[in-house]
């Protein structure tokens, strides 16, 4: 009866994140699994950032989209992780109208962000590999800059006008999202009103902040693939190639999860299956992205365990 009381009059003030609905023992072992992720995650990202920014020799245009990429994994998973796992502690689902709203504007622009950056980074080893002599003069600091900014700024404008149409929508009831955070399908499901105009804006926007990074990504790959056929020895290609197999396989995880969820021109009613996609993207790609990178890179690899040796000396040279 109370809860018909939060849509009764017109309006919904709070939702009902669903969550993980199963048996208490599962729920545990999803709480201690979730945990364990995001304590890796932030531990993870972390590390790559300082260690990027305390090693000069990293101090170049690649590294520096990957950290801005550890940055953006990090605050990814603090839109979403925390209130799923306060849900598994508290079972407190409930979240308030502009909260939710908040949450699913930063999700939608770190999500754009995260699509358009990654297409840089492809545009980046384009330029590495097929035009290395004049890479130095095609990506100067400067322009690394203006195109991470760039980046940031189409994602939260993209959020901004998707956010624009969505919170406009009227919400009776019920106030029950099948999802253990505010997304767009689960929303526009719940709405009272007329949401046509929101499904259309919400799936152009899609495919601009998508399906044209992807395109991106697509021609600077086959620009790049057909570099690397062109080199003569077998050792030249591997060697090639090894320098963005680690981007292509993130590329190829983000990309086809954000696209069977998102480039649809219509909201799911499948969540069961919606949930499942969506971990992948929220939790497991920001926990794998760094392992990915660091293990076929090993640069990165060196740099970290400098930084993580330089600590331990520092620290046993104080203790004594």
């Amino acid at each position: 009866m109370e809860s018909m009381r939060n849509f009764s009059v017109g309006h919904v003030e709070e939702f009902i994140l669903v969550g993980f609905p199963t048996a208490p023992l599962f729920q545990l072992l999803l709480f201690g699994l979730f945990l364990a992720i995001y304590l890796l995650t932030l531990s993870e990202n972390a590390l790559i950032i300082a260690t990027i920014w305390l090693t000069p020799s990293l101090h170049r245009p690649m590294y520096f989209f990957l950290g801005h990429l550890s940055f953006l994994e990090l605050w990814y998973v603090n839109v979403t992780v925390p209130r799923l796992l306060g849900a598994f502690l508290t079972q407190d689902r409930r979240v308030s109208f502009v909260g939710c709203m908040t949450q699913l504007y930063f999700f939608i622009a770190l999500a754009c962000t995260e699509c358009v950056l990654l297409a840089v980074m492809a545009y980046d080893r384009y330029l590495a590999i097929c035009e290395p002599l004049r890479y130095p003069c095609l990506m100067p600091p400067n322009l690394a800059t203006r195109l991470a900014a760039a980046s940031w700024g189409s994602g939260f404008f993209s959020s901004m006008m998707k956010l624009l149409f969505i919170s406009r929508l009227s919400y009776c009831g019920p106030n029950i999202i099948n999802h253990f955070f505010c997304d767009i399908s689960p929303l526009l499901n719940l709405t009272c009103s007329d949401k046509e105009k929101a499904e259309i804006v919400d799936f152009l926007l899609a495919l601009l902040m998508i399906l044209l990074p992807l395109l991106a990504v697509v021609a600077s790959y086959t620009a790049i693939i057909a570099a690397i056929l062109r080199i003569p020895t077998a050792q030249g290609r591997q060697k090639a190639f090894s320098t963005c197999a680690s981007h292509l396989a993130v590329v190829v995880i983000y990309y086809s999860s954000t696209l069977f969820t998102y480039a649809r021109p219509r909201a799911m009613h499948a969540f069961n299956h919606n949930k499942i996609i969506s971990v992948l993207y929220t939790i497991i790609v920001p926990f794998l992205n760094p392992a990915i990178y660091c293990l076929r890179n090993k640069e990165v690899k060196d740099a970290l365990r400098k930084t993580a040796l330089g600590r331990c000396y520092h620290t046993r040279d104080v203790s004594d």
